[in-house]
């Protein structure tokens, strides 16, 4: 290996791997806890006496906790670090997910949701930020596809095992919201261990720390990130207010505006997909919702195939096109043949999870190490209030206004997520952060903001790839 190897233009390793796969379990506890929610409820209503509205709380609640977490979780990792809460947190997570085996009222279950919706959202930041900062940048978009796919899998897992456990016993809704615990303990031992981000460490002026976890990880030929500010700057504004400033502003919109025009569609037709399917006159709509999730997981993975081999823009907004007219195809020849419904409803999930990579990708991308944990906060924050929002109405939508109003609403996000994108969005498939952060301590602008792809700094050990597709 050349001495002058940059650490973040190494080659793959199992280090890599196992950070990777550390992430990716977290996102696969993450899949299975939204997952399960829609199940549990048809499975409990009599049990715990919901009303639509309860409904309606309890599956938002997760997402509404996911929205203050990650808030909170943002500037807490940028100060303080990443590798701490993500080795403890999947452990706190499965406390939790075991102790909803006790409720007894509709209550109970709803601060237990809130909780564990809480400790997922700090999950979120750190997980995809972490994850980021060790990988090398030719194998970011891989590495954090992973946690799509494993994202995904948890989410149809989770189908699979309510259908499973929905004869066990004469409460099974209790069993299903505890067998999360599982791989969240699994999560758990897996992730003890895992180092800090060097890229963290060096702006926070341990640069010999970061040192010896490059050597360790790396190698003794492996130069860790350089040191491109004062690590003594003294912050005249919180990370959030600096996230609307000149330099930051339209990454911080692009980065909350796609996440939350994906998730709004994705969870409120995914978490009520048997709704959707029988509103649409699909008469099995189990099957109908299964074939949605087989599709789901189906998409992530292509989307794993597929994120570097297409630019980061050209991938946001043809997604973004594509999807609405699946949709909104849907809504106007559903009423033709329930196969022709079934057939275009999980085309749309395919297209809407192989979209889904990029809410691991990109928004890691988007921001310097320095605000990265805010930055991910932000956007995360605004995607599951968007997401709780969507999944909270679409069923008192569908009641009052009926089922077309409620897909055509969900067009329209994929319209306007798909314009901003096309306005805005900066490319960052090539970008080195250690470019970004010296650019971002300058106050010159960030090289992804620029039509063209990220120069490579010299002494990389790959070629040059120019974006030949915008």
């Amino acid at each position: 290996m050349s001495a002058t190897t940059k650490y973040e233009d190494i080659p793959l390793n199992k280090f890599h791997v196992r950070v990777a796969i550390a992430g990716s379990g977290g996102q696969f506890s993450d899949g299975f806890v939204l997952g399960i929610v829609g199940i549990v409820l048809a499975s409990a209503k009599d049990d715990l006496q919901l009303t639509p509205l309860l409904i309606g709380m309890l599956g938002a609640a997760t997402l509404g906790g996911l929205f203050l977490g990650a808030l909170i979780t943002g500037p807490v990792a940028d100060r303080m670090g990443r590798s701490k809460i993500f080795r403890f947190d999947m452990l706190f997570i499965a406390l939790c997910s075991l102790s909803q085996f006790f409720v007894q009222e509709a209550w109970q279950l709803l601060v237990i949701r809130l909780i564990i919706g809480l400790l997922l959202g700090a999950d979120y930041v750190v997980s995809k930020t972490l994850v980021t900062e060790h990988a090398p940048r030719h194998f970011r978009g891989r590495l954090l596809s992973l946690l799509a796919v494993a994202w995904a899998a948890g989410y149809v897992f989770a189908y699979l095992a309510g259908f499973l456990l929905s004869s066990l016993g004469d409460e099974p809704w209790r069993y299903m919201l505890i067998a999360s615990a599982i791989p969240e303990l699994l999560v758990f031992a897996v992730r003890l261990g895992v180092p800090e981000s060097p890229l963290w460490l060096v702006r926070h002026g341990k640069v010999s720390q970061a040192a010896a976890i490059v050597r360790r990880v790396a190698g003794p030929n492996v130069e860790p990130p350089p040191v491109t500010a004062a690590v003594s700057t003294v912050r005249t504004q919180s990370r959030y207010t600096e996230l609307f400033s000149p330099i930051y502003r339209r990454r911080t919109i692009v980065g909350i505006v796609f996440y939350v025009c994906q998730v709004i569609p994705y969870f409120a037709l995914g978490t009520f997909s048997p709704l959707v399917m029988s509103s649409l006159g699909v008469t099995n709509s189990l099957a109908a919702g299964a074939l949605y999730n087989v599709f789901l997981l189906t998409g992530a993975i292509l989307g794993l195939v597929v994120v570097d081999r297409l630019s980061r823009r050209s991938f946001l907004i043809s997604t973004f096109f594509t999807g609405a007219v699946f949709l909104a195809a849907l809504v106007l020849l559903a009423p033709l043949s329930p196969i022709i419904a079934v057939i275009l409803f999980a085309s749309f999930a395919l297209i809407l999870a192989a979209a889904a990579n990029l809410e691991f990708i990109y928004p890691p991308e988007l921001f310097p190490t320095e605000v990265r944990g805010s930055g991910m906060g932000l956007v995360t924050a605004g995607s599951r209030l968007g997401s709780a929002t969507s999944t909270f109405l679409l069923p008192i939508v569908v009641a009052g206004a009926g089922i077309n109003t409620a897909l055509f609403a969900c067009v329209g996000v994929l319209l306007i997520g798909g314009i901003v994108c096309w306005l805005w969005a900066p490319e960052t498939r090539r970008e080195s952060f250690v470019a970004m952060d010296a650019t971002a301590d300058a106050g010159i602008g960030l090289p992804g903001d620029s039509t063209a792809l990220a120069e490579e700094p010299k002494g990389s050990s790959e070629p040059i790839m120019r974006n030949q597709t915008r």
